[in-house]
């Protein structure tokens, strides 16, 4: 992955380059971590590396099939409302039962559907706002599939800030070294490649 989005020559590949960027900062922020470690929780909040994945696998789930359905909305689901509410909080948990790489799999499946979406869906297409969600806007009855691309790109940064500071936290790696890592880009005098602190 290079460290910038790649240039495109319109809006449609602007938006997927620039998805597809902040898709790829999970993977470079879970580099080199063992699933103790992705469970960990080593600052003040509660969220994990772990849990971090599992969410930003869920968030575009739910916000791609939005944007496919455009301009109807998704089938509801049919769970009680406990029964969803507890499957959101989990999204933000890194069980004893999951393993990183198994978290990492679940998310490429899923980066790569939101993109084929996005690809593909008419940008200007209606997405219906839910009712009765407090956060979502009263006031109009559809965002558009553009709309939500830029959602999401908003969703994802802001999770793999999360992610970096806690990631720093748990051992100082930070992005760039990550990165270079991942990506076995050269090393310079300013940037070296991650590498576990017992090598």
């Amino acid at each position: 992955m290079p460290g910038m989005p790649a240039p495109a020559a319109d809006e449609r590949q602007t938006l997927i380059e620039f998805l597809a960027f902040q898709q790829n900062a999970f993977f470079a922020v879970a580099y080199g971590l063992t699933d103790e470690q992705a469970r960990a929780t080593p600052s003040v909040s509660t969220l994990s590396i772990g849990g971090l994945v599992k969410h930003a696998t869920g968030v575009q789930k739910g916000w791609t099939e939005r944007a496919a359905h455009a301009p109807a909305a998704p089938p509801a689901d049919p769970r009680p409302m406990e029964e969803q509410m507890a499957d959101y909080a989990d999204q933000y948990v890194m069980r004893d039962d999951e393993t990183l790489a198994a978290l990492l799999a679940a998310l490429k499946a899923q980066n790569a559907d939101t993109l084929r979406v996005f690809a593909e869906q008419d940008l200007a297409a209606p997405v219906p706002v839910p009712r009765g969600v407090p956060w979502f806007p009263q006031d109009i009855d559809n965002w558009s599939v553009r709309w939500v691309a830029m959602h999401l790109i908003e969703e994802l940064s802001r999770h793999a800030g999360h992610a970096d500071i806690i990631r720093e936290s748990l051992d100082r790696a930070t992005m760039y070294e990550l990165m270079a890592a991942a990506e076995e880009w050269p090393e310079t005098d300013w940037i070296k490649r991650w590498r576990p602190a017992s090598v």
